[in-house]
This record gives structure tokens, sequence and C-alpha cells, in this order.
């Protein structure tokens, strides 16, 4: 129990803003074991964006509350997926050689291409966020984002040598898989009826999609993930799921 009680803070620790300071320092073998907990991290983060939006859509037009949700939504997690977004755009876009974009991947500074990209996520979460017909969707939208990522973990080559992405990659293996598949299938499962089935069933096949032509489209310009393709991964998967939810699944 003690173990998972880490792993859990472990995984808050590292994919949020939340004050969780361990007392001693984190070892690889605990990093592993956290990517089962990712999806339950989301879990919490839904609940959270789904509170906040009934409060928020009571105040303000629709809009307004919407835009007020996608900066929250960025900030829980201190633009962690955002910037790997930013960074994994710039770099498998750019380059004419694997390391030159692997170069590109660990510069800080952006480009137009991530410019774009991050505009076009911002666009279409706000969008979906006010359009969005079953508002419990928002709960399992962050929890399909980050279960990608514990997928992208375990199943992946990793393209570098050392950091904490080598780490947890190195610690983490089908035990972790499985355990981060049974909280987003659980979480699913529960939450389906309220937003729809075929909506649930849509959503969450459209984000592995979008996460199988991500991690394809990596291998085929570097040697593996790295931490920002990760965080690419849950942002992509988040804003495919929820602009699949905000289809109008009645017509």
């Amino acid at each position: 129990m003690r173990t998972v009680l880490i792993s859990v803070g472990v995984a808050f620790q590292f994919l949020t803003v939340v004050p969780l300071p361990l007392r001693r320092t984190v070892t690889p073998a605990e990093l592993g074991m956290s990517v089962t907990f990712f999806p339950l991290v989301g879990l919490l983060i839904g609940f959270l964006l789904f509170g906040l939006h009934g409060i928020l859509s009571a105040i303000f037009p629709v809009t307004v509350a919407a835009a007020i949700l996608v900066a929250i939504w960025i900030a829980c997690s201190g633009a962690l997926h955002f910037d790997g977004l930013l960074d994994a755009v710039d770099g498998l876009l750019g380059g004419r050689t694997p390391e030159d974009r692997m170069r590109i991947l660990r510069d800080e500074r952006v480009g137009a291409f991530a410019v774009a990209a991050g505009g076009i996520m911002i666009l279409l979460k706000f969008a979906a966020i006010a359009g969005i017909g079953a508002a419990a969707g928002l709960i399992f939208v962050p929890v399909v984002g980050r279960w990608l990522t514990s997928m992208g973990v375990v199943l992946f080559s990793y393209a570098r040598t050392d950091g904490l992405g080598r780490d947890m990659k190195d610690n983490a293996g089908w035990p972790q898989a499985v355990g981060a598949t049974a909280i987003a299938a659980a979480a699913l499962g529960i939450l389906a009826p309220s937003v729809g089935l075929a909506a649930t069933g849509a959503a969450v096949i459209l984000a592995c999609f979008s996460g199988w032509l991500l991690v394809s489209f990596t291998l085929s310009r570097i040697p593996g993930l790295t931490g920002d393709i990760y965080g690419a991964l849950c942002e992509v998967g988040e804003t495919v799921c929820i602009v699949t939810l905000a289809a109008n699944w009645a017509a």
C-alpha cells in the first residue's frame, strides 16, 4: 500500500502543479511505477474541469466560461503537456536529419510551426467546450490523454540515453500498462452512460487513432519517443477526444 501511495504521489508531482513534495529523492523505479496512475491524475483533473464548468457557466456567457476553462486546463499541469506539443511540432517538422530534429526538440525556443499548432489546439478545445452537449465528457477527456501517455511510455522505444523520460521508460512495463488501462477503462465505463455510448466509443477510438498517427510519424523522423512526444500525445488525444464529443450525435 505504501508503494502504491508513493507512486500516486509521484504521478501527481510529475504531471500537475499540485504541491506534493516528497521528503526524499524519487527513485527511477518509483517514477516508472507512477505511469500506472497517469489516468488517475487525469480523472481528478477531469472532475475539477467538470465542477468548474458548472460554476463558470452559471456566471459567464458560454464562450467566456470556455476560455477560462481552457486556461485552467493548461495551468493544471503547469503547461507541461502544452510545452511538449510545441516542442514536438517544431522538432518533428524541422531539421534535415534525425540528429537535427533531436537537437531542435531540446531547444526551448518555439518557431512558427509550434505557435500555429498551439493556437489551433487552444481554439479547438475552446470551441469544443463551448459546444459540448454532455459536460460529463470533460471528466474522462483528461483520462484518455494521460492513458495515451502511459501507453506511449510502455509500448515504444525511447530516443534518448538519459533524463527523466529514460528512467521512466526503463522502469515501466506491462504491469503499468495493464494498471493504467484498468483505471481508464473503469472511468470510461462509469461515465459512458452519461455521455452517450456512441460518442464515448467514437471519442476513444479517434483519440487512439490520432495517437497512433503521431507515434508513427515520430518514429519516421527520430529513433524513438521523448518526453515532449509524451506531452504531445496527451494534448492531441485530449483535443481529438473533446472535439469528437462536441459533434452533434443526435443528428
